[in-house]
């Protein structure tokens, strides 16, 4: 599986909410990759030339639609007032944000990132020599 690659790439629309501002829409890109199947990246576009990117556990988002998940920098949880609605909470040394979005669209695309890989099978899908030099970040590798 390892000769196999799958990426999956679904837009999103996240709202950004502010203490005491109407909420602000956000375009985001949600990206899988079989080479990292673990995880999901975030490519959120906020009107500049460059996205600010995250990754997230793809299981934590999972988690997330349903019940509170994740500490720390990226939490998750369904909005028992707004059913159909996920809020994903960001933090870091530069600053905080709290967004919203529509869960079905989330689990639509974390659905079809599990029928690429299950559940339970993403270390059948680890490429180690490519993992290793990402990590060493060796030019050599492509």
């Amino acid at each position: 599986m390892r000769d196999e690659h799958t990426v999956i790439c679904s837009p999103a629309v996240f709202e950004l909410i502010g203490p005491d501002a109407p909420a602000v829409p956000v375009n985001v890109e949600l990206t899988y990759s079989s080479r990292d199947p673990y995880a999901v990246k975030a490519s959120f576009r906020t009107g500049s030339t460059t996205a600010v990117e995250w990754v997230f556990a793809r299981d934590l988002l999972h988690d997330g639609l349903i019940a509170p998940a994740g500490t720390g920098d990226v939490q998750v949880r369904p909005m028992p007032l707004h059913p159909g609605k996920v809020q994903l909470e960001l933090s870091s040394p530069s600053g905080h944000a709290v967004f919203t979005t529509c869960a079905q669209t989330l689990g639509d695309f974390l659905q079809r990132t599990y029928h690429a890989v299950p559940a339970g099978r993403e270390y059948d899908w680890l490429d180690f020599d490519v993992a290793l030099a990402d990590l060493l970040n060796d030019p050599a590798r492509d």
